[in-house]
């Protein structure tokens, strides 16, 4: 079957961006790249097996059936589940190996009731501590108890303790961040000083892994980078201001359609539903088999370009659920069945992820995870 619209993805990118990670972190904290959300957009298995060809030693995942198939493909490396399960599937989870984090005391007496084969190993947890961010994860005191109580039962081990920021990203004054890291600094003393003392201590997130040495512990979980694209400018302007400009990430994914028709319109013709866009002359339209259903958003409708030949095509009209229309009047040769790049590079030409993202009013993360996920992932590079 041909395939309408697809994702390329670069291997080589990503085992690229990977490498450039482990060369900020060094040889000592463990790499845990974020595959959740299908891998960002890009495949999970297939991202999955990059990284870890690449040298990453861990996978993180958000939800039990990212980690399920992840082991189905014969992925044995240690799995890391950020998001929550759900009592009745703990089973499961032990029975996957993964690590889960916790915040609930409910997960971890569910956790200490389940019925595992003698000589099992331990459920690992890794316990989230709540230091300015306020989604999961406990304040200081209760999670104080917690940690003594996953310490105190047999067949659970803490090996981790986890913190995450809210602050990083989005601006080059990070004194709000700052003080996550020390309130995290502050737990794990107190932990230590109680007789406690897990593996592994993890905070930081794409930018914080490229620009702090310092807060990388010995876990950082690096998302957004590992694809090649920067968490945000402002990141991009942090870097060159804590001397980290000479970072290089490569971004790895390419969405493509095919031209399903191309028609020839008069001046003063609409386009598309609500009559949003009326030519001006008279124009060729290149009709493309891709909408909001796949992932190409809405908001984009006459705002963003394509790519057909090496050369910008802008929308015209409303994007709808599976067909976008853009005006190729100025582009010699377009026919059916034509390949157009929606983000990626066509010649000359770029249109990255983060244009979309501004045309779209969003940020480059939903771009590539809103890709829908049936859409063929397909390895080149």
């Amino acid at each position: 079957m041909t395939d309408l619209a697809w994702v390329e993805v670069d291997v080589g990118a990503l085992r690229a961006n990977l490498k450039e990670l482990r060369r900020l972190v060094g040889t000592g904290p463990v790499l845990a790249p974020a595959v959740k959300a299908n891998a960002y957009g890009h495949g999970l298995v297939l991202a999955g097996r990059a990284f870890l060809e690449a040298g990453a030693e861990w996978l993180s995942v958000n939800a039990l059936f990212e980690a399920r198939a992840l082991r189905e493909a014969g992925v044995d490396a240690p799995i890391y589940v950020m998001g929550y399960v759900a009592r009745d599937d703990l089973d499961e989870a032990a029975a996957l190996g993964v690590r889960l984090v916790v915040y609930n005391p409910e997960t971890v007496e569910a956790l200490a009731d389940l019925r595992r084969p003698e000589g099992a190993e331990p459920v690992r947890l890794h316990l989230k501590v709540e230091t300015g961010n306020n989604r999961q994860g406990l304040e200081h005191g209760a999670a104080m108890e917690l940690a003594r109580r996953v310490a105190d039962t047999p067949g659970l081990e803490l090996e981790g303790v986890a913190s995450h920021f809210a602050n990083v990203e989005d601006t080059t004054d990070h004194r709000f961040a700052r003080g996550q890291v020390a309130r995290f600094r502050a737990f794990l003393a107190e932990l230590e000083g109680r007789g406690i003392r897990p593996r592994y201590r993890h905070i930081s997130n794409s930018a914080a892994t490229i620009l702090w040495p310092d807060v990388h512990f010995n876990l950082v979980r690096a998302g957004i980078a590992c694809y090649g694209m920067w968490p945000s400018p402002e990141t991009l302007v942090s870097a060159s201001l804590e001397g980290r400009a000479g970072v290089r990430l490569r971004p790895a994914l390419t969405f493509k359609t095919r031209v399903a028709q191309v028609k020839e319109v008069p001046a003063g013709a609409y386009v598309g539903y609500g009559c949003t866009y009326r030519t001006t002359h008279p124009s060729r339209l290149a009709v493309l088999p891709v909408g909001y259903y796949d992932g190409y958003d809405r908001g984009l409708s006459n705002l963003a370009h394509v790519l057909v030949r090496g050369q910008r095509a802008p929308v015209r009209g409303r994007v709808a659920m599976n067909i976008t229309v853009v005006d190729v009047t100025h582009v010699e040769g377009v026919g059916v069945e034509r390949e157009v790049v929606l983000i990626g590079e066509d010649g000359e030409e770029r249109v990255t992820a983060e244009q979309v993202a501004q045309w779209a009013g969003t940020i480059n993360y939903e771009v590539t995870t809103r890709i829908r996920e049936g859409l063929p992932r397909i390895p080149v590079g």
